[in-house]
């Protein structure tokens, strides 16, 4: 088993007990607010009543301690080498949502062998507990990214209205539908709902042509403004100092239709467990 198999190990057998929903948020360029949406994301779906952990797979860009305000001592490095229990780098950010601190890339991929992996599935009573688990991963399309994104059952595609971010997010969708059927986009910093929209009508509009095969779905569109420069600069929580917002409403709003559309797939599929659907997302490895 390659490095990228044994991380996409990690994140396929965790759900088989807890059935956890895996949803991984990426892009193409780095400085587009995903780690910024990730926290966001994760605090409105534990505020609508499901329990949530939060894995910081930013590479080398780790921040989400930092918005959320916990200090980290530990994290998952020091689990898979021995020198901490599971559980414990586990960091409760309110009873029912979790941060998971990650760390360098090659080092986890360094520890990550088989049976360490058993025994962080098998070692912790929260991950088995979980509804959702947001994956805030690295920008762009390296290894370590690859095998996080084919691991989750979801894939969302954050960009801006950014000629560049915009090239960059297209590049990542395409990357993806060799593996994904159904990829999410969310247009963050725009200037109105209507730019927001104008931008994905235009990477659907490309990704029609060439790539038949995917359904692209617009989750939403998050506007800039102070607010969120101000919780950018102070490393506040939008969604929770300030929840009546536009950005906390928008956010709102793309958390139920996530929401929505996980528990459609279920109705879709009421024989199958959640194991099962989750081997048959990753049979197109």
């Amino acid at each position: 088993m390659n490095q990228a198999s044994n991380l996409e190990h990690l994140m396929k057998t965790s759900p088989q007990k807890g059935k956890t929903k895996f949803i991984a948020i990426t892009s193409g360029k780095g400085g587009v607010g995903k780690s910024t949406i990730s926290a966001n994301l994760s605090y409105t779906l534990f505020k609508m009543g499901y329990k949530v952990g939060v894995f910081d797979a930013d590479i080398g860009l780790a921040n989400l301690d930092l918005i959320f305000g916990v200090k980290t001592n530990k994290n998952i490095l020091h689990a898979l080498k021995g020198e901490a229990k599971f559980d414990e780098v586990i960091y409760p950010i309110e009873n029912g949502l979790y941060l998971i601190p990650g760390d360098s890339g090659d080092e986890i991929l360094k520890y990550a062998n088989q049976d360490i992996l058993d025994e962080f599935v098998d070692g912790s009573e929260i991950l088995d507990s979980l509804d959702y688990m947001i994956i805030d991963t690295g920008a762009g399309i390296g290894e370590v990214t690859r095998a996080f994104l084919n691991a989750s059952d979801y894939v969302v595609v954050v960009t801006i209205p950014d000629p560049a971010a915009i090239t960059d997010a297209y590049a990542t969708i395409k990357i993806n539908s060799k593996i994904k059927t159904e990829l999410f986009v969310i247009v963050n910093m725009a200037i109105s709902q209507r730019e927001g929209m104008g931008v994905f009508e235009k990477i659907r509009n490309v990704a029609k042509k060439n790539l038949p095969d995917l359904e692209l779905n617009f989750l939403g569109c998050l506007q800039a403004g102070d607010s969120v420069k101000k919780s950018t600069k102070y490393r506040e929580l939008l969604c929770k100092v300030e929840p009546l917002n536009n950005f906390s409403s928008s956010m709102n709003q793309i958390a139920k239709m996530i929401v929505s559309k996980v528990e459609q797939n279920v109705l879709q599929n009421p024989k199958e467990s959640f194991a099962g659907f989750f081997k048959r997302i990753l049979g197109y490895l």
